[in-house]
């Protein structure tokens, strides 16, 4: 009876859209190895990054540069596939014929670059654009890859979370925009105790869209992530690294951001009207380069504190991340560019 239910289940299961996650922490190699996927199984990539949704916030959130565009009509991000030929020639023998490698050799990307600075987007609605974006993915034969480290983007997607569509309240905002984070925090966990295990109580933005929600709808914030039926068939794999050699990666990443004009790219984004209160503005690093624009701190201590922030920052998302052991976690790019392609030969 139980084999015949589990065989039942794995049915089902084939009948949904298989959808490749590429997640983890900041710095590990998400891009890389998502491009490379990409290149080799005609796949088209949904970012799952909260920050790098933002127009025109590009150096210090990450963001491969690229272009807007459009691809069979839908509006994209398209990102030129580095050293594309080299990659070609690399898994050329994947393909028994030279005209079945994939011809593009800019990967198109949705959810990316497209949200004004001054503007919200909820996980109700990027879950919602995410699937009408695998939907066309699919319909066109292409292969979905959802890339990012934004945890309750990823768990909203493949769990299917029925996510209430609460409006933002522009003066309950404006007033707690005004309060320190720890008083925030005590306000949430006194109408919803649980809230420390389902929100990032670091994150000012997020404390205040919890309270927010816990406010209009009465219930804690779990209840109201209702889990439904699985809609994709979702596979999960992250590069495993250590806290030192995500440390030293992030000390690098910050260090060539500086070096590309991360400060000049604030300052050009102020100039052209963006707020220094901005939702955008809140990006890890993006406040202290304000605060040095401004003459507040010194250039040294900015990029500091940055450092020290997205250190946090990843130390959450490893939490995050180990708490789903339906990840598949593999060692390198060379481990997960094997593992993706065999689970594509094993959902043909």
């Amino acid at each position: 009876m139980t084999h015949s239910k589990n065989a039942m289940a794995k049915k089902e299961k084939s009948k949904l859209p298989r959808v490749l996650f590429v997640v983890g922490q900041t710095s590990s190699s998400k891009t890389s190895v998502s491009m490379q996927i990409a290149r080799m199984f005609s796949g088209e990539i949904i970012n799952a990054d909260a920050r790098q949704v933002y127009k025109g916030f590009t150096i210090g959130t990450g963001k491969p540069p690229g272009r807007r565009g459009k691809f069979r009509g839908h509006n994209a991000y398209f990102v030129r596939v580095p050293y594309a030929h080299l990659i070609e020639e690399m898994y050329r023998r994947t393909y028994k014929n030279k005209k079945d490698l994939p011809q593009y050799s800019e990967v198109p990307h949705y959810l990316m670059d497209f949200l004004p600075p001054e503007k919200l987007i909820s996980v109700a609605e990027w879950r919602e654009r995410a699937v009408k974006a695998i939907k066309g993915i699919t319909r066109r034969g292409h292969l979905p890859i959802v890339v990012g480290g934004t945890g309750l983007y990823i768990k909203a997607l493949i769990d299917n979370f029925s996510i209430p569509k609460v409006p933002p309240n522009p003066g309950l905002r404006s007033s707690f925009e005004k309060q320190p984070l720890d008083k925030l925090v005590n306000h949430l966990l006194t109408i919803d105790p649980s809230a420390d295990t389902s929100v990032d109580l670091k994150n000012q933005r997020r404390v205040i869209r919890a309270i927010e929600i816990c406010t209009f709808t009465g219930k804690p914030i779990k209840a109201t992530r209702v889990k439904k039926p699985p809609i994709i068939d979702a596979y999960q794999i992250a590069i495993k690294f250590s806290r030192e050699e995500i440390r030293r990666r992030i000390d690098i990443s910050i260090d060539r951001m500086m070096e590309e004009g991360w400060p000049e790219e604030v300052r050009k984004l102020h100039k052209n009207g963006i707020s220094w209160l901005a939702p955008a503005m809140t990006s890890i690093g993006y406040r202290d380069m304000a605060r040095y624009i401004k003459g507040e701190i010194m250039i040294e201590e900015a990029i500091r504190l940055t450092k020290i922030a997205t250190y946090q920052y990843a130390k959450r998302q490893e939490t995050w991340f180990k708490r789903d052991p339906r990840i598949h976690w593999v060692n390198g790019e060379k481990q997960a560019v094997e593992l993706v392609t065999r689970w594509m030969e094993e959902t043909k």
